[in-house]
């Protein structure tokens, strides 16, 4: 028999016990769910020929209520071990000897462990982040069984949760096991704060948070909300405050009526949950009432101005309401949190990696290898800020590119000259400012203001060495006097220079061939939004009480002196008239263009191509970079077709799933069932065994109402596909008819 398993995926260790002695390391750095299940063996022939092996995998789906349960999955490993086809030698029988399961219990911030002898006993123990060890408790079983449900539930198709040999099984597979889900949550739901929250949410609530995340996405993915209203009308006896919760479910399951009488006996008794008043400013803006969500959201704000959702909650609604001004303020006012990485740990480095393959897989020929040079892509297009973004800066990034796809980027440059102070305006400020000292404070222009705020005259060559002062000529810069400023009249002066005048062309005046270029000239790059670090006149209370009002325009007439000369009026370019633009939205604005740019130079490079009649090629990786410009630009049909010559050149999950969504949205049957079953056979691929919660079953779910589960099982068997990803395709419909979703057509 062979070291290795199956259909397992493993990591080898080069000394024995090390990725347990490096979870034991981290477990002081997670700060929310935690990393994923660790699942550590040893191997053994039973004899002296050859040594021990230890290997690990990450794992997730496993029962973690009980040591049994654990034990229980460990010993199912003993069955997994790889038969070798050596007939003709005799090689040694490698058996499970030993194994040990770790769990991050999220609430407690401990891990629970389970060593398993074989044979032998079982033993249980915490390991908190000291390393010291302690006896689990019921209480921290439950912890530990609803932090890994959660954790497997949250994070089944988190890119950023993505690890090399994560198998991920099923979490729930029974009726039963969602009444124990429901219990679990129940029990623990007013713990809930204590696992965190989404990256936009600032303090997690007992409404906001990752327990009723989990709850929402896996009964609210199957349209199954009657579910969550049941534990949800339990809570709200309990807790007022999810009344905000059992109106998104009763909305979910079309109950409106019921769920308006939630929200309005909730906001008479509690009218500062802004999480009520979104969910009702939602259901608002669902019913085209903008003018009265408007209303709801900046509520909201009044209620938590320090979250982020608030504020983008109001600048999203100003963007459906088409006043564009106020939400570029309102989004520069949202409050910016840094982001944290999700909870993972490093491993050393190991001696030998096994990655199986499926048999039924390899020969279903689905999975297209990659084509050599494919992987390579222009470094411009690599290079692209925006993929990068997250969190909060995501989001903020995601309405600014909704107010481009809105108003074009011409309009978007006057939206922001006339809210925020430019650059020009600044420096015009300034001189101003400077100038007016200079008029009403004349300074002397041949004396020495001195430290102690005497003045002498520079005449005298030599003053009195008893005032222990220097002659003026050789006096320090730190007491040197003041020279007065130059007069106006002085043709060097800075007041006569010329200031440039920014000229930003119209939505006519762009060429028809790139009606969708940024259309921006080195000036008008230079001229940007002053940050909000040089703001130092305004409190933070005058900040506070204009934060979301429109600032006057600042005007372009002028006013002439008594010299006859023309300077800028201080009405006009006042620091009250307008806003400073933050510094993180002043590199939004930079990032926006970056991609505009490549977008427009990609589409003209389209344009030119078709009108000469040649091939545009690119590879398969710059493809699926483009589709990921396009889909973020709004852009969504050129985002399809390059979604489309990604996988004409290779194979790409990532466009396999963007399409998917797009299919569905479409209605076609026929289409979203090939991308369904190439996602299927990617995930298997890369042991992402679960059929539920996951995005490809999401999709599958909205599929079966439009047109029911049982013409999708006939197109599939129609389709010819081999047995085995038959039936994995429809284990994902299965879901639907064995848990009864509410609202298909069987």
């Amino acid at each position: 028999m062979s070291e290795t398993f199956k259909d397992i995926p493993e990591f080898f260790e080069v000394d024995k016990e090390e990725s347990l002695t490096a979870r034991t390391d981290t477990l002081s750095t997670f700060r929310e769910l935690g990393p994923p299940d660790l699942c550590h063996v040893v191997k053994s022939t039973g004899g002296r020929a050859a040594p021990d092996m230890s290997s690990y995998h990450y794992v997730s789906g496993v029962d973690a209520s009980s040591s049994a349960s654990l034990a229980a999955y460990l010993n199912s490993l003993t069955y997994a071990i790889e038969e070798t086809s050596a007939w003709f030698s005799k090689s040694a029988i490698w058996r499970v000897r030993s194994g040990t399961y770790c769990c991050f219990n999220a609430f407690s911030r401990v891990d629970v462990r389970v060593d398993v002898k074989i044979p032998g006993g079982v033993n249980a123990y915490v390991v908190d982040p000291r390393g010291d060890r302690h006896q689990p408790t019921p209480e921290i079983w439950q912890e530990t069984y609803l932090s890994a449900l959660l954790r497997a539930i949250l994070y089944a198709d988190d890119p950023n949760y993505s690890l090399q040999g994560f198998r991920k099984l099923d979490p729930i597979t029974s009726p039963e096991g969602e009444l124990r889900f429901l219990q679990a949550a129940e029990a623990l739901f007013h713990k809930g704060w204590q696992l965190g929250s989404e990256p936009e949410i600032q303090v997690a609530s007992i409404v906001s948070n990752h327990l009723t995340s989990g709850i929402l996405k896996y009964f609210g993915d199957s349209s199954r909300f009657d579910q969550a209203v049941n534990l949800f009308e339990k809570l709200h006896q309990r807790e007022p405050e999810v009344a905000s919760l059992l109106a998104q479910g009763y909305i979910g399951m079309n109950a409106e009526v019921k769920a308006v009488e939630v929200m309005a006996s909730a906001l008479r008794e509690n009218p500062q949950s802004y999480t009520l008043l979104h969910v009702q400013c939602d259901f608002l803006r669902s019913k085209g009432q903008i003018e009265w969500a408007v209303k709801l959201a900046r509520q909201a704000v009044n209620c938590a101005p320090s979250e982020f959702v608030t504020w983008a909650k109001l600048s999203e609604v100003y963007i459906e309401m088409g006043k564009f001004e106020s939400a570029l303020l309102t989004l520069n006012s949202c409050p910016m949190f840094t982001y944290n990485e999700r909870d993972l740990h490093r491993m050393p480095t190991p001696s030998k990696t096994h990655l199986p393959i499926k048999q039924y897989i390899s020969e279903s020929r689905i999975l297209e290898d990659y084509v050599p040079g494919d992987n390579e892509a222009d470094p411009a297009l690599v290079r692209l800020p925006a993929p990068g973004l997250r969190g909060t800066f995501a989001r903020a990034y995601s309405l600014l590119t909704k107010l481009v796809s809105q108003i074009g980027w011409d309009e978007l440059l006057k939206t922001r000259s006339a809210v925020f102070v430019m650059e020009e305006e600044y420096r015009m400020q300034k001189v101003h400012s400077d100038a007016r000292i200079s008029d009403t404070e004349p300074l002397p222009t041949n004396g020495v203001i001195y430290e102690d705020g005497s003045v002498r005259d520079s005449g005298v060559s030599g003053m009195s060495n008893t005032t222990g002062r220097r002659d003026v000529a050789d006096d320090d810069a730190s007491i040197r006097a003041i020279v007065g400023r130059s007069d106006p009249s002085d043709s060097a002066s800075p007041l006569t220079t010329e200031i440039p005048i920014i000229k930003v062309s119209s939505e006519s005046d762009r060429s028809p061939e790139l009606e969708e270029s940024p259309a921006v000239t080195e000036a008008e790059t230079n001229d940007t939004a002053v940050s909000s670090e040089r703001d130092v006149s305004k409190s933070p209370v005058e900040s506070a009480k204009d934060e979301v009002e429109r600032p006057r325009q600042a005007a372009a007439n002028e006013e002439d002196n008594s010299d006859g000369h023309t300077v800028p009026a201080t009405q006009d370019f006042s620091f009250s008239n307008k806003r400073l633009c933050e510094r993180w939205l002043d590199n939004l604005f930079m990032v926006l263009y970056e991609d505009l740019r490549i977008w427009t130079i990609f589409r003209a490079e389209v344009a030119h191509f078709k009108t000469q009649h040649v091939v545009y090629r690119k590879t398969g990786t710059e493809w699926e970079i483009l589709g990921d410009l396009g889909a973020r630009l709004h852009h969504k049909e050129e985002a399809k077709e390059a979604y489309q010559r990604c996988l004409d050149a290779k194979f790409s999950a990532k466009a396999w799933m963007k399409l998917l969504e797009m299919y569905v949205a479409e209605g076609d049957l026929g289409k979203s069932l090939n991308a369904a079953i190439r996602l299927s056979a990617h995930q298997q691929r890369w042991y992402a065994e679960s059929s539920y919660p996951t995005a490809t079953a999401k999709h599958l779910f909205k599929l079966g109402q439009l047109h029911g589960f049982e013409k999708i099982n006939n197109t599939l068997t129609s389709m010819g596909l081999a047995h085995a990803i038959l039936i994995v395709v429809q284990g994902y419909l299965q879901y639907g008819r064995t848990f009864k979703v509410e609202g298909y057509d069987f």
